[in-house]
């Protein structure tokens, strides 16, 4: 096998054969999301097309909402903060509501990395959109915030700025790839910050700090001047301190220059479907415990709370696979081409292995995804808002490479990415909430997920989410 993979990336004029092993290891890692995509039929759906997404107006009633201006304090406590959260902070603020915003993005005045040394990190001309609307309404970045490289991961263990560490459980990962973004808030640096989501980037780090983090419908934030990693898959949203926060930021991130009613007073009548089967199984103990709570407090709120299944969820992790694989393959394989010992080890690799998955599987896969998002969509018919755990489990031990629950072992980014890949492949909005803690202290939090452009409808849910755990 190491001698044909040689051969393939000789003939693709890729080369390094000396590198045959590591490849051979990292498709060895992911050797379940393969056998599971070779041995599943071929699908007669067309392939799924990722289409922009307007955003419906809200619903519900006025919520007022201050926001501290304190730049200059931000910025100094930024400067003492020693979670390795940032790799850049700006030299002057002026006065506005300070942020940090992912070092994937363009922002005037400021170097661009990725997290990454294989890039010039060149000071940027101008904003990205989504940084100059926030801008536009107030929001002032005082620095960039570390990431695992490229947004290519899930641990936020950066080989070149530095291990970002979790302010909320210092023995456990911080998330990623947003990692650094989310430690940010935990620290209470700033209420606001800026993250990305290819497969939870966003809700996994706000999971495992104990913040907020809000993946909108896709495309419903512009990806102007933000780096691709999944370009069928990539997010921009808020992570912030609480719901109202995200709200907040969301609205000035679509361009709106006032808040539109948006809160509930209660659940009354709102239809909510917790999340079984695949959501459910495997599940640790005490988050299985959160839900349950949760959906009794809920039940108390207003809300009917009822079950619902997703068939054929077991071939997601196979999908997600192979749609974020090549599509990362197609952005990066030019660069690393040129300066792949600029890279660090685990993302290097991730790159690489696209070049033995055969393009055909690409389409495939998107033929798979068409019948994966229709039966997440269809749990809809029966529920306004859907709910699950953001994690299996809370957050793992930093420097483990395998977790295991129950009886089941699963490879890091497997067991940290499953519940929330299959509303990167939907599109779908999902906000991560916090709702408790574990009895070793680490954040446990549950995900309120919203049909395509309902997203003021899942934050809504959210905020009641929210202030029922308090």
């Amino acid at each position: 096998m190491i001698d044909a993979l040689k051969v393939v990336a000789g003939w693709l004029g890729y080369g390094h054969p000396d590198r045959a092993q590591a490849w051979m290891d990292r498709l060895a890692l992911n050797g379940p999301e393969i056998e599971a995509f070779r041995a599943a039929p071929a699908s007669n759906d067309p392939p799924y097309v990722a289409r922009p997404t307007t955003v419906a107006p809200a619903d519900g009633v006025e919520h007022a909402h201050e926001a501290s201006r304190d730049a200059a304090g931000a910025r100094e406590r930024a400067a003492r903060d020693s979670h390795r959260a940032f790799t850049h902070l700006a030299h002057d603020v002026p006065d506005g509501i300070p942020m940090a915003v992912k070092d994937l993005m363009s922002v005037e005045g400021m170097p661009l990395t990725a997290g990454s040394k294989a890039i010039g990190a060149e000071v940027q001309s101008r904003d990205a959109l989504v940084v100059r609307r926030l801008r536009d309404a107030g929001f002032v970045p005082i620095g960039l915030t570390n990431l695992h490289e490229f947004a290519y991961g899930i641990t936020s263990a950066n080989p070149h700025f530095g291990a970002v560490l979790n302010p909320a459980a210092p023995d456990r990962i911080p998330g990623g790839s947003s990692g650094g973004s989310a430690a940010a808030v935990a620290a209470g640096v700033v209420r606001y910050a800026i993250g990305t989501d290819t497969a939870g980037s966003i809700r996994i780090p706000a999971a495992c700090c104990g913040i907020v983090g809000f993946k909108p419908s896709f495309d419903a934030v512009p990806r102007e001047g933000v780096l691709d990693l999944g370009t069928s898959l990539d997010h921009v949203g808020p992570m912030t301190s609480s719901v109202e926060e995200a709200a907040h930021m969301f609205c000035a991130m679509l361009g709106q220059d006032r808040m539109p009613p948006w809160a509930y007073r209660d659940l009354s009548r709102m239809r909510v479907a917790r999340l079984r089967g695949y959501f459910e199984s495997p599940i640790d103990a005490e988050v299985l415990a959160a839900l349950d709570a949760a959906s009794t407090a809920l039940a108390g709120d207003g809300a009917r709370v009822g079950d619902a299944t997703v068939p054929g969820m077991e071939l997601a992790p196979a999908v997600q696979f192979m749609t974020l694989c090549p599509e990362a393959g197609a952005v990066h394989m030019a660069r690393v081409r040129e300066r792949g010992d600029d890279y660090g080890e685990d993302v290097r690799v991730r790159v690489e292995i696209a070049n033995f998955l055969p393009g055909y599987w690409y389409t495939k896969a998107q033929r798979m995804r068409t019948r994966i998002v229709h039966d997440i969509e269809a749990a809809f018919r029966e529920a306004d808002v859907l709910l699950c755990a953001t994690l299996r489990a809370p957050a793992p031990r930093a420097g483990l490479s395998h977790v295991r629950m129950g009886d089941r072992e699963f490879a890091m980014h497997t067991a940290v990415t499953q519940l929330t890949f299959p509303f990167n492949l939907s599109g779908l909005p999902a906000v991560s909430v916090p709702w408790t803690r574990s009895r070793d202290g680490v954040p446990i939090c549950l995900q309120v997920v919203a049909p395509r452009g309902r997203d003021w409808r899942a934050l809504a849910v959210a905020q009641r989410l929210q202030a029922l755990a308090r």
